[in-house]
């Protein structure tokens, strides 16, 4: 066995194997924490998706810099987009219940993974209801408005 062994197991997962010396053990276990770290942050950014509800195309992230840095990227898709913040001071939030309607009639709802939004759409006007820790904020939105902030 080399000092450390990666090896891919048929789930797709990364498996590692360190040699038996005490030190080879605790700088293995070391290499093991960089490894995973990285491969984390790297799959986190990577699964910034687009989603698809009805007629709406959003993705929501902006966690990390990873994460910005990929939002950035995608900006250019979308049409529109929302910012979400709390307190004074601007502290990002994550975990936003989000709906989209129009006329009345409810035409996508997902959970945001992150401050940011960018959502695309046939031409109208919808209506945004956002709630965060059952407290409701509501807003228009529509095609062009990249930056609409929602505070709570």
């Amino acid at each position: 066995m080399h000092f450390l062994d990666l090896e891919r197991t048929g789930t797709g997962k990364l498996t590692a194997a360190c040699g038996s010396i005490a030190w080879h053990s605790r700088l293995c276990t070391l290499m093991i924490a960089a490894i995973a770290t990285t491969a984390w942050q790297v799959a986190g950014a990577a699964n910034l998706e687009p989603r698809t509800v009805g007629q709406i195309t959003y993705l929501c992230g902006g966690v990390g810099q990873d994460e910005q840095q990929a939002m950035r990227a995608q900006a250019g898709n979308f049409d529109r987009g929302l910012l979400f913040t709390q307190g004074s001071r601007g502290k990002y939030l994550a975990g936003v219940d989000v709906r989209l309607t129009l006329n009345g009639e409810e035409v996508a709802s997902f959970k945001a993974d992150g401050p940011r939004c960018f959502i695309s759409g046939p031409a109208s006007t919808y209506q945004v209801t956002a709630t965060y820790n059952d407290v409701q904020r509501r807003t228009p939105l529509s095609r062009g408005q990249r930056n609409v902030h929602m505070r709570w």
